[in-house]
């Protein structure tokens, strides 16, 4: 499934996204702003978070990334993230069928060796039982971080190079990519970030090199099939150069 960026450069200038990256953001604050507890915010988060899946495979996207819950978010308080924890672990049982029905593949990003034991293996169940679909990848971003995936694909390259399976002189970035948790995947064409704020929160750093960012006031839960139409009409006005020029420039 990997492509070159020259690859990519060469689609025309009205093709979807193939990869779609979302910061899944604001759900708290939508709650809060509700006088409701913010898990309940989470919550309507899952509903928008399954639409949107819906709705990508509907338009022809072939791969969504979607940031459930970051290396980071484990300094939020206890009670918000066994909600969350729960809430992950609910929501991949229920849709297994429904991700098989539409030959969805699930694939899983992040250090999962960490998570609660419930939580691990309703994900890897996930993953073995979508394995052979060939539709969409739905790609959650669990326990992830940024950094942390680039420094566990260099431990794993460094390992390889001390005992002899690759030269240093090898090591391009191909080899990193490869070491990467979903490395096969293309990167992100378009990263889509609501709620308002203007950051990347260590998502997918090494993968949105050339990404185009979208971002947009409207709170997670609002997330509508109108706001991912908009923001791919908008992707298509986008001339993508990868670091060269248009050749009319």
């Amino acid at each position: 499934m990997s492509e070159s960026r020259e690859e990519r450069a060469q689609q025309m200038d009205d093709a979807l996204p193939v990869h779609v990256a979302v910061v899944m953001d604001g759900n708290g604050r939508w709650a809060e702003e509700r006088g409701l507890q913010r898990i309940e915010g989470h919550y309507e988060g899952f509903k928008a978070a399954k639409q949107f899946v819906q709705a990508a495979n509907n338009r022809g996207i072939k791969v969504v990334s979607l940031y459930a819950f970051s290396s980071e978010n484990w300094s939020r308080p206890a009670d918000e993230v066994a909600g969350l924890m729960t809430l992950m672990r609910q929501a991949v049982v229920d849709e297994l069928a429904d991700l098989t029905r539409n030959n969805v593949q699930l694939r899983v990003s992040g250090r999962i060796e960490e998570l609660p034991e419930g939580l691990r293996l309703a994900l890897e169940e996930g993953m073995q039982a979508t394995k052979d679909n060939d539709g969409l990848v739905l790609n959650l971003c669990v326990n992830y971080g940024g950094r942390a995936e680039i420094v566990d694909a260099v431990r794993e390259i460094a390992r390889r190079a001390s005992d002899g399976r690759l030269a240093p002189a090898d090591i391009d970035e191909s080899v990193v990519q490869s070491h990467l948790y979903n490395g096969d995947l293309p990167d992100p064409d378009l990263l889509i970030r609501p709620g308002g704020e203007l950051r990347v929160s260590n998502f997918l750093l090494w993968e949105v090199a050339y990404a185009e960012f979208y971002v947009l006031d409207t709170y997670w839960p609002d997330f509508s099939e109108e706001h991912l139409d908009a923001a791919i009409a908008d992707f298509r006005r986008r001339r993508r150069r990868f670091g060269g020029i248009d050749s009319d420039d």
